[in-house]
Parts: C-alpha cells; sequence; structure tokens
C-alpha cells in the first residue's frame, strides 16, 4: 500500500510539473507581436549601414589595446531590427539610458501562428550588463532567475568559435543617454577569427568543393575569352544536384554555396576573401563572365542574388538602387537597366532559396540568358542626379515608379519568374 501511495504521489508530481510548463509555455506564447517588423531598408539606411561600419572598422586602430566603440541608438536600432528581421522572421529595438536599457523584442513562430514577445530591462554591470526584470509574453521571470540561467548558459557554453569568439573580445557594455559603449580588445589575429567563426566547417567544405569545381571548369575552355553566365551556370547547379541529392545536404545550402562562389569569382576574388581557410585552395583562373554581352550586368545580378540569399530580397533591392543613386551623384550614372539586372540577380536568389530543387533541376539542364535576364538595352542609364529627378522625380516621382513597373513586367516575363 505504501508503495502504491508513493507511485501516487509521485504522478501527481509529475502531472504539476507537466501543468506548471505548459502554462509557462502558454503565458509565453501571443497571438501578436510585442513590435512591428522593420520597415524595408531605404538607400538612406545603406548609407547608414555603410558611415558605422567605416568609422568603426578595427583594422584601422593599434591591435592589442583596449578600444570603445559607441554606437548610438538609431544606428543599433537599425542593425538589431533588421537582423531580427532576416534570421528570426522578428523584431527588435532598445531604448538607452544612462546605466541602462530597454530590450523589446518579438520572433515569430510561423508553425504555431504565435509569437514570442520579450521585454527586459538590462542594467550596466562590470562586464556583461544583468537583468533588473524580464517578461516573456505574459510571464515575470524573476531577476534573479534569469540572471542564474545567463551566468550558467555563458560557464556552459558550447566551445564553438562563434559563441566563445565575441566573449572572448567584448570586455564590457556600458549604456549612456542614447548610446552604448563596448569595450573590447582587438589582436592581430582577431579579423582572421572573426570571418572563420562566421563559416562553420560543414559551411567551409562546401565552398571549397565548388571552388575546386569551378577552378577545374574554367580550364577546360580557351583562356581570355568572356563567357556567359548560361554557360558556366549549368556546371555549378548540376554539382548543386548531386550533392543535394547524394550527400544528404540540403539543397538551399547548396545553392547557396554556388552563387557566392560565382559571384566572388565575378568581381575577382575568392572564398579566401572571407574564409582564412581558404587561401590554401585551388584559385580559378581569371575569366570575364556576362550577361547580355555586359560584365557589369553579370556582376549585378550575382552579387543581387547572393545578397537576396543572405539577406533576403528587400536588403538586396534597397543596395542595388543606393548603389544606382550613388553613381548618378558623380559615378557612371543612375541606369535603369543595371537596377533590372539587380532585380533579375534578386529573383533568382530568392527561387534559389524558396525553391532550390526546382532551380537546380532547371539550371543543370542549360538555360539560355533569356530565361533568367530580361532585354534591357532599351532602358535608360548614365543619367546623373539632376537628369534622373528632372526625367523620374526621385525615388517617389510617379515616372520612376512607372519605370520600375515596366522592369517588374518583364522580369513577370521570364522563363524562370514563373
Amino acid at each position: 500500500m505504501r508503495l502504491v501511495a508513493i507511485g501516487r504521489w509521485a504522478l501527481f508530481f509529475l502531472l504539476g510539473v507537466m501543468l506548471a510548463l505548459g502554462l509557462c509555455v502558454a503565458l509565453s506564447l501571443q497571438r501578436t507581436p510585442l513590435l512591428a517588423m522593420a520597415a524595408d531598408l531605404l538607400p538612406a539606411d545603406v548609407q547608414q549601414a555603410k558611415d558605422f561600419v567605416r568609422r568603426n572598422d578595427p583594422r584601422k586602430r593599434d591591435e592589442g589595446v583596449q578600444r570603445v566603440l559607441s554606437v548610438g541608438q538609431k544606428d543599433l536600432n537599425l542593425l538589431i531590427g533588421q537582423a531580427a528581421r532576416v534570421y528570426g522572421r522578428g523584431a527588435a529595438r532598445m531604448q538607452l539610458q544612462p546605466g541602462q536599457a530597454l530590450l523589446l523584442a518579438s520572433w515569430s513562430l510561423p508553425r504555431l501562428g504565435l509569437w514570442l514577445n520579450v521585454e527586459a530591462e538590462l542594467l550596466e554591470a562590470p562586464g556583461l550588463p544583468v537583468f533588473k526584470r524580464l517578461r516573456v509574453g505574459h510571464l515575470p521571470v524573476p531577476a534573479w532567475l534569469a540572471n542564474r540561467v545567463l551566468r550558467y548558459g555563458l560557464e556552459r557554453m558550447p566551445a564553438s568559435p562563434e559563441l566563445q569568439l565575441p566573449l572572448e573580445l567584448v570586455e564590457h557594455i556600458g549604456f549612456g543617454a542614447e548610446l552604448m559603449h563596448v569595450r573590447y580588445r582587438w589582436q592581430e589575429d582577431s579579423m582572421a577569427r572573426v570571418l572563420s567563426s562566421l563559416w562553420p566547417a560543414a559551411e567551409q567544405q562546401r565552398a571549397q568543393a565548388y571552388q575546386d569545381h569551378l577552378a577545374r571548369w574554367v580550364q577546360t575552355l580557351p583562356p581570355g575569352q568572356p563567357v556567359s553566365l548560361a554557360t558556366v551556370m549549368p556546371a555549378m547547379f548540376m554539382l548543386a544536384q548531386q550533392r543535394s541529392a547524394g550527400l544528404g545536404t540540403q539543397a538551399a545550402a547548396e545553392n547557396r554555396a554556388a552563387v557566392l562562389t560565382l559571384a566572388l569569382y565575378g568581381v575577382g576574388e575568392s572564398w579566401a576573401r572571407l574564409m582564412p581557410v581558404a587561401q590554401t585552395w585551388v584559385r580559378p583562373a581569371p575569366l570575364q563572365l556576362t550577361l547580355n554581352g555586359r560584365e557589369d550586368f553579370a556582376l549585378h545580378f550575382l552579387i543581387s542574388a547572393a545578397l537576396a540569399m543572405e539577406g533576403g530580397g528587400p536588403f538586396a533591392d534597397a543596395i542595388g538602387v543606393y548603389k544606382e543613386l550613388s553613381d548618378s551623384r558623380g559615378g557612371s550614372g543612375f541606369s535603369f537597366n543595371d537596377i533590372a539586372a539587380d532585380r533579375a540577380g534578386t529573383r533568382f536568389g530568392l527561387f534559389a532559396e524558396q525553391a532550390p530543387e526546382r532551380l537546380q533541376a532547371l539550371m543543370s539542364q542549360g538555360q539560355p540568358e533569356s530565361a533568367f535576364m530580361p532585354n534591357v538595352a532599351d532602358l535608360p542609364e548614365f543619367l546623373s542626379e539632376r537628369e534622373f529627378l528632372k526625367r523620374y522625380g526621385g525615388l517617389e516621382g510617379s515616372a520612376y515608379r512607372q519605370m520600375m513597373l515596366n522592369i517588374e513586367a518583364r522580369l513577370d516575363a521570364l522563363a524562370l519568374g514563373n
């Protein structure tokens, strides 16, 4: 009888724990987000991010000494807002005050149709900030518990470079009025370690497979002659199709490696630019890639495809428009045919991400340029800023919007656009 009673109480206890956990989950998840997702990037946002990176490039300063990175609230929210949107289908924002900060974040759980909302008050402390208050959905989490869980997680964090490196570099995070200060120490090998941490071993092996394959394929061509993207793509996507089926890897990841390899090659670079380990890899002989007979179209297409796979379509589009506006102010001028090549590349990158097996099947069979790049020879180009504003009214002008609709219609008519 005593064993039966003990078993009954154990069952009740287990059920109680399960009910408590279920209640915590129910309180944590909500039907609506705490924050609206960040708006699409504008060309001004791209310029803001570019200026921030240029001002704070750690390679321009002495090594081995303490440095302080001061991040304004506007710059910080642009960075974390877009990162949350791209990598978590969510939103994030921080409000900075002397000695403390308020973090608001929402993450989408599309399979459940719910949102994980977080509201956290952070206090400046020696080293990293600590929680003053934490709420997950409707569930308040005691600060002492949140801080204990945080310390426990940091102490037992897996020894992977992408997780350990930030903790080794950052020595203190402080808060001021609409300003965050990050004190860190930069060493001679820090940049190489940062780059290495961004590419896990599996990604490195995948990238090497495509660079080696491209190097062997290029050797079969007559040297010095321009080559259409329609000629080089079947070789790359045939490999992607084989690896996706034979190695059990994700098709989208294989497409990403193929596109990034071509994008780097198109601008005269290799994976060594992004991965220190790739310094010893075989590098393909240089070759001019073209699209519609032009090298610049191939570069616009490949770079936009890579950006779309890394950051999404709006991100790639914003970069493309920013580039054309910059050119109109003293460069080669604003070109709608460059924009068309950008948009074609963006669509290709999204296709490679969203329907990876179908794209592999199509591209490995070989497709003419007209299947993924429209004829844009008649579109205006080389417009100065003054002429662009006069003829098209800037990015908000009706003539500009009509021209963009024209470009989208041409893209819709592509074989790979349907």
